[in-house]
């Protein structure tokens, strides 16, 4: 019985940690952020397929072949030194997002969330160099807040126990320790909230 419990428990954890991964994450947000700026529904789905394309796709495919390959252990990367390369794949990706997205003539809040995307990548690369944060609650906390930015406290409310539902289930798999998951809230916390304050401007003009 208690190896049943342990094997449901892990398995609540893993599928948890893959609904709620990072690509999972930015792809998901891409479409209301996109929808909250755009003028129609076609020019919405364009824009944010592009940014999902870019920033979420094409480093997963990387991430998904080097798997299969054998030189990364897990598609959610558990060695840290395994995780630069993919990190540099997401980062011109998601350069690349910016360019194209400001290219397309999309309001200024895509470009600015693809620049915001490629920040908060880019402080992951730097922490991962020496530490191993949590990417997983760095990730749905700064979308928690984004939600909040867009849609107001209710949405950000309701979305905010996912937050400890992530860090629990990274604990459970014995992926990260505390430490890299209360880090992973602050650190992805803060750069959101200092990014969101930046681009009031642009979220007033909406």
């Amino acid at each position: 019985m208690t190896a049943n419990v342990k094997k449901s428990d892990a398995t609540w954890a893993r599928v948890t940690s893959d609904i709620l991964s990072p690509p999972v994450i930015w792809g998901v947000l891409a479409f209301p952020v996109a929808f909250r700026a755009a003028e129609s529904v076609q020019q919405a789905l364009v824009w944010a397929l592009t940014y999902t394309a870019l920033v979420c796709v094409m480093p997963a495919i990387y991430i998904g072949l080097n798997v299969w390959r054998g030189h990364i252990s897990d598609i959610h990367i558990p060695i840290r030194e395994q995780r630069i390369r993919p990190f540099v794949v997401s980062l011109i990706g998601t350069g690349i997002a910016w360019l194209v997205l400001s290219w397309m003539g999309a309001p200024a809040l895509l470009p600015m969330f693809a620049l915001f995307s490629l920040v908060q990548i880019g402080v992951m690369l730097l922490i991962t160099i020496w530490w191993q944060i949590s990417m997983h609650t760095m990730c749905i906390t700064g979308a928690v807040v984004v939600t909040g930015a867009l849609y107001g406290w209710l949405p950000m409310l309701l979305l905010t126990p996912l937050i400890p539902m992530v860090g629990a289930a990274r604990l459970k798999l014995r992926r990260h320790t505390v430490a890299e998951v209360v880090a992973g809230f602050v650190v992805g916390g803060s750069i959101t909230l200092v990014m969101t304050l930046i681009s009031l401007p642009v979220l007033n003009a909406l």
